[in-house]
C-alpha cells in the first residue's frame, strides 16, 4: 500500500510504513496506514509540515481509544506524538499546561503532587489530552470546554501559535476548528483542593466505571452519543438491538453503548452493526442516533 515515492522530507523522528493501525486503537482493528510519522520533538513535526508535499493528507492520532479505523487502512500520513517531548505537564502562570500527548491517566500522580482539582474526571477518559479537547470529552458532569483556557496549535504550514478555547468551537462531544491544526499543549483551569478530596473523587469514579462499564475488552467507550433528552442505551434496548452481533462485533452486556470486539471482528462488521442498530433505533424511537466514535480511513465500499 505504502507509497515510498512520497518524498517525504528528512526527520530526527521516524517513519514507519504499511503499519498496521489495529496496533495503536482501542478497537484492535483497521487496516494499515501508508506511513506513520513518530516525531522527535515540535521542531522535528514543523519541519515535516512546512517541507511535506501539499497534497499529503494527514492525520494526527491521539490514544486511539474512540476511534475505529476501516479494513483498507488510510492514505497519507498518520502523525504519532508519543515520545517524551510531548507528554510533559507542568504547572503554569495559574494553569496546568498539558502537552498533547500526554496520557489522562497519568494526570493522577500530576493533580495528587500539586493538589490540583477539578480535573478528577480526565483521569478516567481514555486516550490523551489532545484528543480529549478534539472530542470535547467529559463524564461525571464535566467535559473539556469546561475546563480549557486555551491551546497551542500548529497549522498545514508549520505555523505555531495560541488561540482561546472559544475558537476551538466547542460542541457535544466535539470541537469545529480548521481541519489542518494540530494540538500541541493545552493550558487546563483548575481549583485548590486536598490530596484525600482528590484521591476520594478518582476513586469513586473508578469504581462507577468499574461497576457500569465493561473493562478488558476490545471496545472504545461510548459508542453513540446522547440525543438531547434521551440516553444512547436506553433507546438502543428499548429497540431491542442490544443483543445484536454482526461477526465478532456485539453490544456490551455490561452496557449497551459500548461496542466489543471479541478478537476477531473486522471494522466493516463493526461499522455494520452500529449501523443497524441506528436504523432499527430510527424506525422504532424516531431519535437518530449519531457516532461518538470517529470513523477514518478506507472500507470496501467507500
Amino acid at each position: 500500500m505504502a507509497n515510498k515515492n512520497l518524498h517525504l522530507p528528512a526527520i530526527r523522528g521516524q517513519y514507519k510504513y504499511n503499519e498496521p493501525m489495529k496496533n495503536y486503537t482501542w478497537l484492535n482493528v483497521g487496516g494499515p496506514a501508508e506511513v506513520m510519522f513518530f516525531p522527535q520533538d515540535i521542531k522535528d513535526l514543523q519541519k515535516f509540515m512546512r517541507e511535506k508535499p501539499q497534497d499529503t493528507d494527514v492525520f494526527v492520532l491521539g490514544g486511539g481509544s474512540n476511534l475505529l479505523v476501516r479494513d483498507q487502512g488510510i492514505h497519507g500520513v498518520v502523525i504519532k506524538m508519543s515520545g517524551p517531548e510531548f507528554s510533559r505537564c507542568v504547572v503554569e502562570d495559574g494553569f496546568l499546561c498539558c502537552d498533547a500527548g500526554m496520557k489522562n491517566f497519568n494526570l493522577k500522580d500530576v493533580l495528587l503532587k500539586n493538589q490540583i482539582g477539578g480535573l478528577e474526571f480526565l483521569c478516567s477518559i481514555p486516550g490523551s489530552i489532545g484528543g480529549a479537547v478534539k472530542g470535547n470529552a467529559g463524564c461525571f458532569g464535566s467535559s473539556m470546554s469546561d475546563v480549557t483556557d486555551r491551546v497551542s496549535v500548529m497549522d498545514g504550514a508549520g505555523n505555531i501559535f495560541t488561540v482561546s478555547s472559544d475558537q476551538l468551537g466547542f460542541d457535544y462531544r466535539q470541537s469545529h476548528f480548521p481541519s489542518d491544526w494540530i494540538i500541541l499543549k493545552v493550558w487546563l483551569k483548575y481549583e485548590k483542593s486536598t490530596v484525600a478530596d482528590i484521591q476520594n473523587k478518582i476513586d469513586a469514579q473508578r469504581q462507577y466505571r468499574l461497576d457500569h462499564q465493561p473493562q478488558g475488552i476490545r471496545t472504545a467507550g461510548s459508542t453513540f452519543k446522547n440525543p438531547q433528552g434521551f440516553r444512547a442505551w436506553e433507546l438502543i434496548q428499548k429497540s431491542g438491538v442490544a443483543q445484536l452481533k454482526v461477526g465478532g462485533a456485539k453490544m456490551s452486556d455490561k452496557h449497551c453503548n459500548f461496542i466489543e470486539n471479541d478478537g476477531t471482528a473486522s471494522a466493516a462488521e463493526i461499522e455494520s452493526l452500529c449501523d443497524q442498530i441506528i436504523w432499527t433505533v430510527k424506525e422504532k424511537t424516531g431519535v437518530c442516533l449519531e457516532w461518538e466514535i470517529q470513523r477514518i480511513g478506507e472500507g470496501k465500499d467507500n
